[in-house]
Formats: structure tokens, C-alpha cells, sequence
């Protein structure tokens, strides 16, 4: 089993989970985040400029079959893509178990 998270744009969120369901998985966990910036950004605000560290960005879970990963990955990343700067990584850790606890079941089972 994988966990794939990826961290993208709040725009993007409603895009990724549209595609997900269209190819599954209907129910991502969706958390809102600050990163820092790489590129300090500056923006105007009543005529004074301000330095803005620290980005808005979503991250989006997935747990899911190892067999189903590649196509998890290939279908938040399209969904994701702006072709800009800041869209974001998609991170993938193996899931050694997994059990759910209304039913006990185990592993692939229980996701």
C-alpha cells in the first residue's frame, strides 16, 4: 500500500478531487497548510510593499494499492499542472499496515 501526498495550490483542490473521483477515489483527506516560500514574494497593499514568506497550499491524502499508485500520481499532477513556478510536490511513502477499526479488517481490506 501507498500513501501519496501532495502539496498544491488551494486553487487546484477542487480540480484534484474531481479527477481523483473520476478515476476512484472519491474521498481524499484535504488539509490546508503554510509553506515557506523558496522565493521571498513581495506584494503591494495600500501603496507599500510587503514580504510574504509564507504561501497558502493544500495538501491532499490518498492511501492506496501499490498497483494503483502510478496512475494516483499521474492524475494529481495533470490535475494540478498551472505550468508555473510553486505547484507544488507529490511525495509517496509505503504503508506497512492498516486496519479499520469499526470491522478489524486488515491491509489493502481496510482502505
Amino acid at each position: 500500500m501507498k500513501r501519496i501526498e501532495a502539496i498544491i495550490r488551494p486553487t487546484k483542490v477542487g480540480r484534484v478531487c474531481a479527477a481523483l473521483e473520476g478515476v476512484g477515489h472519491p474521498g481524499p483527506r484535504v488539509s490546508q497548510v503554510e509553506d515557506k516560500s523558496q522565493t521571498s514574494a513581495g506584494y503591494l497593499l495600500r501603496g507599500a510593499t510587503y514580504k510574504a514568506d509564507l504561501v497558502a497550499k493544500s495538501i491532499v491524502e490518498v492511501i492506496a494499492k501499490d498497483e494503483e499508485a502510478e496512475r494516483i500520481i499521474n492524475t494529481i499532477r495533470e490535475a494540478a499542472f498551472t505550468g508555473e513556478n510553486g505547484e507544488g510536490e507529490i511525495f509517496v511513502y509505503a504503508i506497512e499496515n492498516a486496519v479499520r477499526i469499526r470491522t478489524g479488517e486488515r491491509d489493502e481490506w481496510a482502505i
